[in-house]
């Protein structure tokens, strides 16, 4: 089994003629459901849910506290290499594109890591461009193994890779696996991966299960709200949790909502979503995935950040740079992945999560030896 199997069966399906015939009685029945089936989720991602905003965020601010409290964990993230194979026309690491590609050494890491570990966070989530050529295994498990020293939790975020591989990654000390699917619609997915090993969509598809079977603590997924219509990448990327948390009761199954902003390449997306549809989307999965993680990124304005405390969000990046390094030396930042809309640091983010009446969280779990 596989979650491509849920995607094949929808293929048949109208999804412009449901939304077209859901009404606001529709959505009544599915708000008051106590657990959320696959056509209820839909539901409340339909335009004729808009005007339930209200009572959509209620409920989701209340299955929040209920499983969360008022808390929002921090994390931030980590480039260590921006080199990459794949030729992605939304990406400012695309390949085609000329930018200044570097690698960072175990000893600039371990200054990236003391620089960060000072701010007082202690999750990180290191990422990659994605070249196993440039990134081999054994400079990725060293680097775990190095950064493990000074955080609590080290997740990853790299090209997608086989069951054995993860399972090195995990040994070295890495508990967190997060991998985009970037579009589930494979005709569009087709279309904005052009060269590189990423245009195998199966495979790509599989990797979060492969991961949970390696036995990751935690697997966070999500699409990149605008490059495929976005109610239905939304939908896909519940399913595509609900699948997974169904199945791997032993893993934290969690999801994102990256919307798109610009990078290096002018890249244009078709299906832009607005604050108010990006509040329904985020709401709507917390109905749907009530014990889930949703996080959102820097990517996302500050003002706007600060909003969606109180509507389901657990998980907040802060501080962050999307170019290689640039914590330890912020004058050698390179060409960042995309542009971030939050530029805080980290302690201005923790005072405005405090001044939002929740208690921002830089540790909630250790491995024990």
């Amino acid at each position: 089994m596989s979650f491509y199997q849920t995607i094949a069966a929808y293929e048949v399906f109208d999804f412009d003629a449901f939304f077209a015939r859901t009404e606001g009685a529709d959505v009544v029945r599915a708000l008051n459901r106590e657990k959320l089936e696959a056509i209820d989720f839909l539901t409340l991602l339909s335009p004729a849910a808009m005007a339930f905003l209200e009572p959509m965020a209620q409920k989701s601010r209340q299955l929040t506290v209920q499983h969360f409290g008022r808390t929002i964990q921090l994390f931030i993230p980590l480039y260590i290499a921006n080199q990459c194979a794949n030729q992605c026309a939304y990406c400012g690491f695309n390949r085609a594109n000329a930018i200044q590609r570097r690698r960072l050494t175990l000893d600039e890491i371990e200054a990236e890591a003391r620089a960060i570990a000072a701010t007082g966070m202690r999750h990180l989530l290191v990422l990659t461009g994605e070249a196993r050529e440039t990134t081999p295994m054994e400079y990725l498990q060293a680097t775990v193994r190095l950064l493990k020293k000074h955080f609590a939790s080290v997740a990853i975020e790299m090209f997608p890779m086989q069951e054995a591989e993860y399972r090195r990654l995990k040994e070295a000390g890495a508990d967190g696996l997060t991998l985009y699917q970037e579009v589930y619609d494979r005709e569009i997915y087709r279309k904005v991966h052009l060269a590189g090993p990423k245009t195998d969509y199966r495979f790509r598809l599989d990797a979060p299960e492969r991961g949970a079977r390696a036995g990751f603590r935690a697997v966070n997924l999500g699409a990149l709200i605008g490059l495929g219509e976005k109610r239905r990448e939304v939908f896909f990327t519940g399913l595509h949790a609900r699948y997974l948390d169904d199945r791997y009761l032993a893993t934290e199954i969690g999801v994102s909502l990256p919307r798109f902003n610009p990078a290096e390449g002018d890249f244009q997306p078709r299906f832009p979503a607005d604050d108010r549809e990006f509040v329904q989307f985020l709401v709507a999965l917390r109905l749907f995935l009530p014990r889930a993680a949703i996080t959102v990124s820097t990517r996302e304005r500050a003002a706007f950040r600060d909003r969606l405390i109180h509507l389901g969000a657990t998980r907040f990046s802060a501080g962050s740079c999307t170019g290689v390094g640039g914590y330890a030396q912020p004058e050698r930042r390179e060409t960042p992945q995309f542009e971030i809309s939050d530029t805080r640091g980290v302690d201005q983010v923790v005072r405005a999560i405090a001044a939002q009446g929740y208690q921002p969280v830089y540790k909630d779990w250790d491995r024990i030896a």
